[in-house]
């Protein structure tokens, strides 16, 4: 998951943006479940601020995807389905592969560098034991790899829509698969895209990117597809 970004502009953080930056966090990681009705009263008081902010981050929050607007009955954080989940995997690898081919075209060497340094990091992650706080640092050394990936594209746009669907895409894995020793393949496949990169090997660098996140949303289709065959109470 993105780490947290409070304000787009420069300056102090808003209090508007420190709300939208809190419940951000808390849908991405599940602690909001799809589908949650957003009481705002609720949600004022246990926040500490008054309802203008409130309802300003709300919006910031719909226009990223992760709450949903009910016609004369408030807002809901977003639902999960299969055609969503198909979305934001195309979408990821979509923005994701066109940023990494422009890195690999314009990248200088402190871009290569970052590659190999968030992925030297993202391995030393892989060794720790399978408990919260550890998964947590792999989650953060995971998007600071994808992240140097695509750094070095040049485009700030696209930067920021790549970090948006990698976090859509990431609320799917905390909700899906809530043990950590099961969030990652014993397979690291993250060396060989980063060795294609920086060797400048652009088509064979975007081929491993988008086959990594493409197998990584067939597994959390087949979560996805359990989750819904299972017994309600």
């Amino acid at each position: 998951m993105a780490p947290p970004n409070p304000a787009s502009e420069p300056g102090k953080p808003t209090r508007a943006s420190r709300v939208a930056a809190e419940l951000r966090t808390e849908i991405l990681r599940g602690g909001l479940g799809p589908g949650m009705k957003l009481n705002l009263d609720q949600l004022r008081e246990k926040l500490g601020v008054s309802l203008s902010p409130l309802r300003e981050a709300i919006s910031r929050l719909v226009a990223d995807g992760l709450v949903e607007i009910e016609d004369q009955r408030g807002f809901r954080v977003a639902r999960i389905s299969r055609e969503n989940l198909a979305e934001v995997v195309e979408m990821r690898a979509d923005l994701e592969c066109l940023a990494l081919g422009l890195s690999i075209e314009r990248g200088d060497i402190e871009w290569e560098s970052r590659v190999l340094s968030t992925l030297h990091t993202l391995q030393r992650m892989g060794l720790e034991r399978a408990e919260a706080r550890a998964q947590e640092r792999r989650e953060a050394a995971h998007f600071a790899f994808h992240d140097a990936l695509v750094s070095g594209c040049g485009r700030a746009s696209l930067i920021r829509l790549c970090g948006s669907f990698y976090d859509l895409n990431c609320r799917y894995m905390n909700i899906l698969i809530s043990e950590p020793g099961k969030r990652w393949r014993d397979l690291d496949d993250h060396g060989p895209i980063a060795e294609a990169a920086v060797g400048r090997r652009k088509g064979l660098a975007v081929e491993l990117l988008r086959q990594h996140i493409v197998e990584m949303g067939a597994v959390l289709a087949r979560h996805l597809a359990d989750a819904g065959q299972r017994p309600t109470a």
